[in-house]
């Protein structure tokens, strides 16, 4: 896959590309010293990224959460990604995104679909503002220090063209630096979580053999609701070279896996919504048991974390200001308490369980 002309090294691969482009890229991080992996994956969810952003708060709260070797984000996650990748100072920022009343302000009318792949983002030019509002030059030179420390920051998109999931090398595109490492930046998170259909796709300049042209990029979570592993050691059977010290994966996944029970009216969009969302849901299931598979047999520490099928679903554009406050509060007072991680796969109900209505 060619490599926007920006950087001295790669700054993406495909997620179905062969063992050997991960293990170099593997070599100049953290995790190719010797040093234990800590690896933070974030999923998409739309405004269930407030439960995301709530449990690094509260993890920070309870004094345990660690630094993290490698972070990855999906969709809403590729949002969050950046702040929790930086650490604890930016709890804040994050907080100010989630429970300001902000992200509703930005929503000029409600998804007709409301939910695809997990509530989507903002119709593209206010999705680009929050981005650039919060995505400056100092953002850019601080992920650039940690990325020459040997950490590496990734997002996930779609490339529509070549119906492939892209990982992005972020670390790669900051360290680059000036206006169009921080374009190129801007314009990945706002890929990532531009919902097809609902919202404009990201034009993304690429030059190869001397041409120039335009890529066309979409939600990540279209090919990838969580990103976890490659695709190489995840389906393909490749085993992950040994570190020397244990590892720990935490996935935290901006919504519900489990299903539940609610009566679907019978409408087009409703029906769209329900459809996508058991897709997204039964996507990020697969992904977590192969996910837990590999980890077991490569020694990893496997932390699972997400929202409990008995939290009322918010409803509406899924960015409501109460509901994304009372998902924060969740998720803040969770991880606070120190409670919040399993070690294991949810024990999914059977459809027979989750039919069960209350007696007329």
């Amino acid at each position: 896959m060619a490599a926007l002309p920006i950087s001295k090294r790669s700054i993406r691969f495909w997620a179905d590309a062969p063992t050997h482009v991960f293990q170099e890229a593997a070599r100049r991080a953290v995790v190719g010293k010797g040093r234990p992996l800590i690896y933070l994956s974030l999923s998409g969810g739309g405004g269930g990224g407030a439960y995301g952003a709530g449990i690094l708060n509260g993890w920070t709260e309870s004094g345990t959460r660690p630094e993290f070797t490698v972070v990855s984000g999906v969709s809403i996650g590729a949002l969050i990604a950046p702040f929790a990748f930086l650490g604890p100072s930016y709890d804040q920022t994050l907080r100010q995104i989630y429970t300001s009343g902000e992200a509703e302000t930005l929503i000029q009318h409600s998804n007709p679909l409301r939910v695809i792949f997990g509530n989507g983002l903002f119709g593209s030019g206010q999705l680009r503002q929050l981005v650039e509002r919060y995505i400056d030059d100092d953002i850019l030179n601080a992920i650039a220090r940690e990325d020459r420390k040997g950490r590496r920051l990734l997002a996930v998109t779609t490339d529509l063209d070549a119906q492939r999931a892209v990982i992005w090398d972020l670390g790669a595109i900051a360290a680059s630096g000036g206006p169009k490492g921080l374009k190129l930046f801007r314009e990945v998170l706002a890929a990532s979580a531009s919902v097809p259909v609902v919202f404009a796709p990201q034009l993304i300049d690429v030059e190869a053999n001397d041409k120039s042209f335009q890529e066309m990029h979409v939600d990540g979570t279209v090919s990838a609701p969580v990103f976890t592993l490659p695709d190489a050691f995840l389906f393909g059977g490749k085993t992950i070279a040994s570190r020397g010290a244990q590892s720990d994966l935490y996935i935290i996944v901006n919504g519900r896996i489990e299903p539940g029970f609610e009566v679907v009216p019978n409408n087009v969009e409703e029906i769209a919504s329900r459809s996508f969302a058991i897709m997204n849901r039964v996507g990020t299931q697969a992904v977590l048991a192969q996910t837990y598979k590999v980890a077991s047999g490569e020694g990893f520490r496997f932390h699972l974390s997400y929202v409990d099928k008995h939290i009322p679903d918010s409803g509406g554009t899924g960015f409501e200001t109460d509901a994304m406050r009372r998902l924060y509060d969740y998720g803040y007072q969770k991880a606070r308490s120190g409670s919040f991680w399993k070690t294991g796969l949810p024990q999914i109900e059977t459809a027979k369980e989750a039919a069960k209505t209350p007696a007329n």
